[in-house]
């Protein structure tokens, strides 16, 4: 698939393209924003390769798609840079587990890239799914049913597991420092293109109305078509790369197969509006504050 400017390779059948042709290094122009801005809302996730990019290049690069957030409600920024997020497993940070990011709070991301600084010669690869395939797969009595519900979403979810290291219980302390609880459609309308896709993810803890057990189970159901590997894109990287992705309708996951090995990216995340739902309704927030520190649209409709 041939842009006016560039070419568009795609790396799975519902989900991901790689960029070829855009150097990220450079200014870029209003029309080429503007058609990969299109090329997102088509592929959701779009990988560049190679790019050989400083905290500079990708701050400028992610701010093209509107306003940032800082790093993150509760985790330190890179020193000096109050919008870089370190995604650096010498720190504790293994997000082993299928999530969107941020949803624990009202107004949760637009997007994020992610720029590859030290990768392991093994695993550490980035997995993302496309929650709108998701959604059109599950049986329309399933989907009727998604359409009316509500999820709470928390960063004090319960772990699988107790932190293997004493900085993976430290990164644990301060994720949690400051509580949030968020109250969202579980399917969301995405406020571009309207599609409609499942907003779930590991910080999705109940179903409103709905038991402990009851919302463990649905939840596991409707997570299972997230995952189905035809919904699912896998990215290897390399030094060099940036994946920007939607998070208004994609999940994502690190697997924790590089045993001790190093792994280090920067995340810069662009500001989102609130999820509507089906019915027209937003968000609400059940516990905490609108978390104005990190995002910039907090309090938005």
């Amino acid at each position: 698939m041939t842009s006016s400017s560039f070419d568009i390779r795609r790396v799975g059948g519902r989900i991901g393209a790689e960029i070829l042709g855009v150097d990220l290094s450079r200014e870029l122009d209003t029309a080429l924003v503007a058609e990969l801005n299109a090329a997102l809302l088509e592929h959701k996730a779009l990988f560049f390769r190679d790019q050989q990019l400083d905290d500079a290049d990708q701050i400028r690069f992610a701010r093209l798609f509107g306003e940032l957030t800082t790093a993150h409600p509760t985790v330190p920024s890179v020193e000096d840079q109050p919008n870089i997020l370190p995604v650096d497993s010498e720190s504790g940070v293994r997000a082993n587990r299928w999530h969107t990011d941020v949803t624990f709070v009202r107004t949760p991301p637009k997007a994020s890239t992610l720029r590859s600084l030290v990768v392991p010669p093994y695993g550490g690869n980035t997995l993302i799914a496309n929650t709108a395939a998701a959604y059109r797969d599950l049986p329309e009595s399933l989907r009727e049913l998604a359409d009316r519900l509500w999820a709470v979403h928390s960063n004090a979810y319960d772990y699988a597991e107790p932190p293997k290291t004493e900085a993976a219980a430290e990164h644990r302390r301060v994720f949690v420092s400051t509580k949030w609880r968020t109250a969202h459609p579980v399917v969301r309308v995405h406020p571009e293109s309207g599609e409609r896709g499942l907003f779930i993810g590991g910080f999705a803890q109940g179903i409103e109305g709905l038991s402990e057990s009851e919302s463990r189970d649905l939840l596991r159901i409707l997570q299972s078509y997230v995952t189905r590997p035809e919904n699912t894109v896998r990215w290897t990287w390399a030094p060099g790369d940036l994946i920007l992705f939607d998070n208004r309708i994609t999940q994502h996951y690190a697997p924790d197969d590089y045993d001790d090995l190093p792994r280090k990216l920067h995340r810069v995340t662009v500001a989102g509006d609130v999820p509507v739902g089906v019915d027209g309704r937003p968000s609400r927030s059940v516990e905490g504050d609108e978390a104005a520190h990190y995002t910039p649209l907090a309090g938005a409709r």
